[in-house]
């Protein structure tokens, strides 16, 4: 389908309404302007992870992986925010839907950065470099699109695909920044409480 934006302004929105997919109007605060507006949101901060990603030196392959995966999250998020954006009524045969294979995909992602990794011995604090941050601020997003997805459902079908979807990519978004981080040498911040529970634990266990 080729789209042509010749401009961008159009002064429909100036009294607090916006188009949906179909031509219905709808309030700009309505659950379903929220639940597409934070996906909106979401794509964008996946965005500054990529360019984050690609002013890094060094560490090509592990870069390169990083920034082919959020490219497709991005086109997904897009189709997704699209989806959300149509009413149950103006949905017509062959359009988009996100589904068990989007998922499966998130899942299939995870698994293979998990074996990198070690296992967690505590939460992990955001931060450690630029990279993992600002996956971390998406992750963070992501849980909020989650919610007003969430919302939206109560009142109106939405179908079980996006929630199922925004709730996977949160935990891909936690895995992928671990992931780059530990590709990328940096040093994975932890709660310290559970780490000095821990190693409390120890001590009792060796003074026994």
């Amino acid at each position: 389908m080729a789209i042509r934006i010749t401009r961008v302004y159009t002064r429909r929105g100036d009294q607090g309404e916006t188009d949906l997919v179909g031509g219905v109007r709808a309030p700009k605060d309505s659950p379903r302007l929220e639940a597409y507006g934070s996906v909106d949101e979401l794509n964008a901060a996946i965005g500054l992870a990529r360019a984050a990603n690609a002013a890094e030196r060094g560490h090509t392959a592990p870069r390169r992986t990083l920034d082919a995966i959020l490219c497709r999250l991005q086109n997904e998020l897009f189709d997704l925010g699209s989806e959300l954006a149509t009413p149950p009524a103006a949905f017509v045969p062959g359009m988009f839907r996100v589904g068990d294979a989007e998922v499966t995909a998130l899942e299939a992602d995870m698994d293979r950065c998990q074996r990198d990794l070690r296992p967690l011995k505590s939460f992990v604090l955001p931060g450690g470099g630029r990279v993992s941050a600002q996956l971390h601020v998406a992750r963070t997003v992501c849980r909020r699109a989650e919610r007003a997805v969430l919302r939206l459902m109560r009142t109106e079908d939405v179908g079980p695909g996006p929630l199922k979807y925004l709730n996977r990519l949160s935990d891909l978004l936690f895995v992928l920044a671990r992931w780059i981080g530990h590709h990328l040498g940096e040093r994975e911040l932890l709660w310290e409480r559970a780490l000095r529970h821990e190693a409390a634990q120890r001590a009792r266990r060796s003074a026994r």
